[in-house]
């Protein structure tokens, strides 16, 4: 075991330590929406249309982000909405590819790391048409393709996301118990609809046989905790997640249902299986609805909802990562207070560098090596190489800095240190706040 100390002088020394421990740290990334390829292989829209394994260059090129950056350089006066999303996969690939890669710069996030999947791939991200990747992503087996991408990434585990309230996703498990038996994957029991949307939560419960009441009476509350415990089960899942409504509050004199959805069912089962609860807030979801899933934004959500939940439920654990720019300060002021609180990731709008570089050294300001800095959000799977690459950067980055200030106040930084955080912050902060 290495006890190296750094030289206080030595910033390139510094600098090679710690992008080398971060670069080589295994990452468990634990948000994604990429799934194992038994729930069915999309193969680019061109194998199976309704897999749920999104894969390869069509999938990338149309990643929504993109679609709305395209529709600011080519505006609807010039290609409808309508005429966009009529296109095949094939023909909207084309067509970001040529305004966005080919006859303009992609200087954007999800520009450069459409570039970066294909340059790690060994591929030529210069070439004027799509057809060159089509071919070589075509002589690829997705089994084998899972493989090379997560050793590219240095992913050791994918967190799934698994919406069940999907009756696409629900009939899948309930086909097949053992589709989730990939040791590459881990499961997430998604619930957004029973707190977003009671009254269709409960339609869809008593369609699947729980005994419930829209106006929570008779045996509801019994009757959601068999359906929390049934699909923990089913699925084995590790947490259980909700992207929450505009306006998200908790107590919430406006909807009593969710008051009681979170304090009779959901808090009581998670604490006695010993499972966290993932927020994810600050999501506003179709304000462009011709974009369809691109039309989404991110806004300032009020926080007391994160510490009533952490103080009034202490034997509860809670994973928080917030959407607004605004909020992260606050989010990580809250969560110095409550040990049963993990902050995770940069997501959606915010997994920019200039926004991961300054949300990281503010957290590491406040709470340490005690978060996860960065989770993929991937939904496609090549997405895992570039978002990890460019996020283990930044990382590295705002450390050496951070490492810096501690050599010049005096403090003797090893190298035996330096790994043991990279360690806590990409895999083992969030290994040991699931297990509890």
């Amino acid at each position: 075991m290495t006890t190296t100390t750094l030289d206080p002088t030595d910033r390139a020394a510094l600098s090679q330590m710690v992008h080398d421990a971060v670069a080589a740290q295994p990452v468990t990334d634990l948000h994604t929406h990429v799934y194992a390829p038994s729930f069915g292989d999309s193969g680019g829209g061109q194998t199976n249309p309704d897999g749920l394994l999104l894969w390869g260059i069509d999938e990338l090129v149309t990643y929504h982000y993109l679609i709305a950056e395209v529709f600011r350089v080519v505006p609807p006066s010039e290609l409808s909405y309508d005429q966009y999303w009529n296109m095949s996969k094939q023909q909207q690939a084309d067509h970001i590819w040529k305004h966005l890669f080919v006859e303009n710069t992609p200087l954007s996030e999800a520009g450069r790391g459409v570039v970066t999947c294909l340059s790690r791939l060994g591929l030529d991200p210069n070439e004027k048409t799509l057809e060159p990747y089509r071919k070589w992503f075509s002589e690829q087996d997705a089994d084998g393709y899972i493989d090379r991408v997560m050793e590219l990434a240095g992913v050791d585990s994918i967190i799934m996301t698994n919406e069940v309230f999907s009756d696409h996703e629900r009939e899948m498990w309930v086909e097949n118990p053992a589709i989730a038996d990939d040791p590459r994957f881990e499961a997430v029991l998604r619930i957004d609809k029973l707190l977003v949307d009671w009254p269709a939560a409960a339609h869809d419960l008593r369609e699947w046989g729980y005994d419930v009441d829209d106006d929570f009476a008779g045996n509801t509350v019994d009757e959601v905790k068999r359906f929390l415990h049934d699909w923990l089960d089913r699925m084995r899942a590790i947490y259980v997640a909700t992207s929450t409504p505009p306006g998200f509050a908790y107590p919430d004199p406006d909807h009593p249902e969710r008051n009681k959805m979170i304090e009779q069912c959901l808090m009581p089962v998670l604490a006695q299986r010993g499972i966290p609860w993932a927020l994810m807030i600050g999501s506003k979801r179709g304000i462009n609805p011709a974009l369809r899933d691109a039309g989404d934004i991110g806004q300032k959500e009020n926080i007391s909802a994160v510490y009533n939940l952490a103080a009034g439920f202490p034997d509860n654990r809670f994973m928080v990562t917030m959407l607004a720019r605004e909020n992260q300060h606050e989010l990580c002021v809250v969560a110095r207070k409550f040990g049963n609180i993990l902050v995770f990731g940069c997501w959606w709008f915010l997994n920019n560098p200039s926004l991961i570089d300054e949300i990281t050294r503010m957290r590491l300001e406040l709470l340490g090596p005690t978060f996860a800095p960065q989770h993929s959000d991937a939904r496609i799977l090549d997405q895992l190489v570039y978002k990890w690459d460019h996020s283990r950067r930044i990382i590295a980055d705002v450390l050496i800095d951070k490492y810096a200030d501690l050599i010049q106040a005096g403090y003797a930084v090893s190298e035996d240190a330096v790994k043991r955080d990279a360690r806590l912050l990409l895999r083992d902060n969030f290994r040991t706040f699931v297990r509890g």
